[in-house]
């Protein structure tokens, strides 16, 4: 029976949408996860809800604990996690307030654990990474937006920074010839420990801005990416809770 992880949570917290609405304090073999998790239902589906950055966004990208993060939901029992996630659009055809269905990831941070596998001593461990994100899913949130009237962009690479500075303009122009349509600071390596957990991962990404390489547009502030994400995020959970019943369905 599936069990859906969900990371990042805003707004999924409401009792009214999550059904029997659990606090608990969790810790995993790589420490303790970024937040206390919210377990419960959606429509009659187990789902377990994780803040990214804890709910007073406290961490930031570098001091979030992926592999925590992930081992907490296989911990769980979770089958299958959704993402969510603020992005910049190196595209003019992606908008604010547009949502993309992130289909690859070019890892351009520095400094994170980047793998649960610390030795090889039990054998060696090359995990495949071509499709990162699982076809399955994708599928079933473009289907579910389609069949709610929310648009979209099906397909979409995300580069993700180390942050928590944005980019300069030389980089948001090399990450644009890169290939890169979307950028921000969470995918990777979230997305690479999900693999390796062997989790179904799914990301939905909500652009909010245009990073700095379109020279007309104002350069992104912080504030500027929570008025977008704020205006849009009842739309996001909006998403999730029409998928969630089509996952319980795998």
């Amino acid at each position: 029976m599936s069990k859906v992880g969900i990371i990042g949570g805003s707004g999924l917290e409401n009792p009214e949408i999550i059904a029997e609405a659990e606090e608990i304090t969790v810790s995993t073999r790589f420490g303790p996860p970024s937040s206390t998790l919210t377990v419960g239902s959606v429509a009659g589906v187990a789902v377990v809800i994780l803040s990214r950055h804890d709910r007073t966004h406290r961490l930031p990208p570098t001091q979030v604990p992926n592999r925590a993060n992930l081992q907490a939901l296989k911990d769980q029992g979770c089958t299958h996690v959704l993402a969510t996630t603020a992005v910049g659009s190196l595209r003019q055809e992606i908008g604010r307030g547009d949502f993309v269905i992130l289909d690859q990831f070019i890892d351009f941070t520095r400094r994170r654990d980047v793998s649960v596998f610390d030795s090889f001593e039990d054998g060696m461990h090359h995990v495949p990474m071509a499709e990162p994100f699982d076809g399955r899913l994708r599928q079933l949130l473009a289907e579910t937006a389609a069949a709610h009237g929310i648009p979209l962009h099906p397909s979409g690479t995300v580069v993700t920074i180390e942050g928590p500075r944005f980019s300069t303009r030389a980089e948001s122009n090399m990450f644009r010839a890169w290939g890169a349509d979307v950028i921000n600071m969470s995918t990777a390596p979230e997305c690479i420990i999900a693999n390796e957990l062997e989790l179904p991962y799914a990301a939905v990404a909500m652009s909010t801005d245009y990073d700095c390489w379109k020279q007309d547009e104002v350069p992104v502030t912080w504030q500027a990416v929570l008025e977008i994400f704020q205006h849009n995020a009842a739309k996001m959970t909006d998403l999730l809770v029409a998928v969630i019943p089509r996952i319980g369905e795998l």
